[in-house]
């Protein structure tokens, strides 16, 4: 079967996601066949590095063989069980190896489908937790700008990306904003550190002001993802776990899309060494194989929804396929390559060999930083480099690295205008200096 005979099929009958589907009058869609490593075929034998782990899932590569070997075992165990009254091993198992994971006091795992659940999970837990504590009016949350945390109605109130959010906002919850810590706006001279140290006094300044009705502060430890791989200092997480500790407001950490590895720690929080009263996983859970969340939380607040279902201060929120075996399977091998092969380590490597494979870019008249975290990388293509002024979004500029790197055997989705890599740990230092080329080309196209 050619691309061009699925092309068509699918269009007859398809809506993709974060898609103006008119662009596909012009702009191929990608039919993919297999992948394996961090490759993707697709149905013409054209094949295509994933730079972005498709959408930040993927970790140790497509068609993973231990992976796939406990899904198969699994599958002939148990596929599906309702986890309402019910448990099963898996479940049961992956929970114990989170809890021994996480810093403590994190000790209770409460499973979902996808990252905007878990975040919703988190937003009416914190609420409950208040209510059921004897104070009902802590019904607000505090948030970043230019952050995201998901597009369920619940997640688009607290995000903070006008694309996603402005079309829906009569239906939504009213967050409070303060300004991102996003480093890429420091003053000339000044270090991450000091930048971060000096707008979280506009946090402080907001908790202060709304404390009393405010049940938490919810962030996305050091990588505003989203909206461009916007970066931080960890020191504004340890002066923020402080604050909510001083207030009386609960932090939720959306480790969604930074969890397992991303940021150079096996969790961001670990950098600021800080327990948040919600962490949450998603994504790179379970390998990229399969959907499955979790938001995890503390016996205190596990505390007070336990009594007497009379009192009906239970937390009855649900999903069909919450905790299914299968998942769980997956997020368990991925767990086991972790223990078993020294990926943090390596991580490390590969990072420091990305660092270097694109600073060249940081001399590009139309590059106005390179920043990274970890093995997350990005370059923010700019009109003019000394302003850092950007060019209007309507030109479209990823769009035209996008293209050329599909031409170049490369997956690349930037983010407006900004590229960026968040390969698969499986990627080697080849495979990185060939996307480190693609993007300096693309860059090059795009911003003449």
């Amino acid at each position: 079967m050619p691309n061009s005979e699925l092309i068509n099929r699918d269009l007859s009958v398809l809506w993709h996601p974060c898609t103006q589907m008119k662009d596909h009058e012009w702009l191929p869609l990608v039919p993919i066949r297999k992948g394996e490593g961090v490759w993707l075929q697709d149905f013409d034998g054209n094949r295509y590095i994933d730079a972005i782990s498709s959408w930040w899932v993927n970790l140790f590569g497509h068609a993973n063989p231990r992976i796939n070997h406990a899904i198969k075992q699994q599958l002939e165990e148990l596929e599906h069980v309702i986890l309402a009254g019910f448990s099963h091993r898996p479940v049961v198992e992956l929970s114990e190896r989170l809890v021994e994971l996480t810093p403590p006091p994190l000790n209770r795992c409460f499973y979902s489908d996808n990252g905007s659940a878990a975040v919703e999970v988190a937003l009416k837990m914190s609420y409950h937790y208040w209510r059921n504590q004897g104070q009902p009016g802590k019904t607000r949350f505090i948030t970043l700008s230019q952050s995201y945390h998901g597009e369920t109605l619940g997640t688009l109130g607290v995000g903070d990306v006008a694309l996603y959010k402005d079309t829906y906002r009569p239906l939504l919850m009213e967050a409070i904003t303060v300004e991102s810590p996003d480093c890429f706006m420091r003053e000339s001279g000044e270090s991450w550190e000091d930048h971060s140290r000096r707008k979280f006094g506009l946090m402080e300044a907001a908790l202060e002001r709304h404390a009393e009705e405010t049940a938490a502060v919810i962030v996305e430890p050091l990588v505003q993802c989203a909206t461009g791989m916007r970066m931080y200092h960890p020191v504004y997480l340890e002066l923020l776990r402080e604050a909510c500790e001083r207030y009386g407001v609960h932090l939720i950490a959306d480790e969604i899309a930074v969890g397992f590895g991303r940021t150079g720690t096996f969790f961001a929080c670990e950098q600021a060494g800080i327990t948040p009263d919600f962490l949450l996983l998603s994504k790179g859970l379970t390998g990229g194989y399969l959907p499955l969340a979790v938001t995890m939380t503390t016996d205190k607040v596990y505390q007070a929804f336990y009594d007497d279902y009379e009192t009906l201060r239970a937390f009855l929120h649900s999903h069909s396929y919450t905790g299914n075996p299968l998942a769980c399977r997956a997020a368990l091998a991925t767990l086991d390559i972790f223990r078993q092969d020294g990926v943090m380590k390596r991580n490390q490597r590969l990072a420091r060999h990305m660092g270097r494979a694109v600073a060249h870019l940081e001399d590009h008249p139309h590059v106005g930083e390179v920043r990274q975290t970890g093995m997350i990388i990005a370059m923010e293509m700019v009109r003019d480099k000394a302003s850092r002024t950007p060019f209007p979004w309507q030109e479209r500029r990823g769009l035209r690295v996008y293209q050329h790197a599909l031409g170049r055997e490369a997956l690349m989705r930037p983010l407006g205008n900004v590229v960026y890599f968040m390969p698969p740990y499986v990627i080697t230092e080849a495979q990185i200096s060939h996307l480190a080329t693609v993007a300096t080309e693309g860059i090059d196209l795009a911003t003449r």
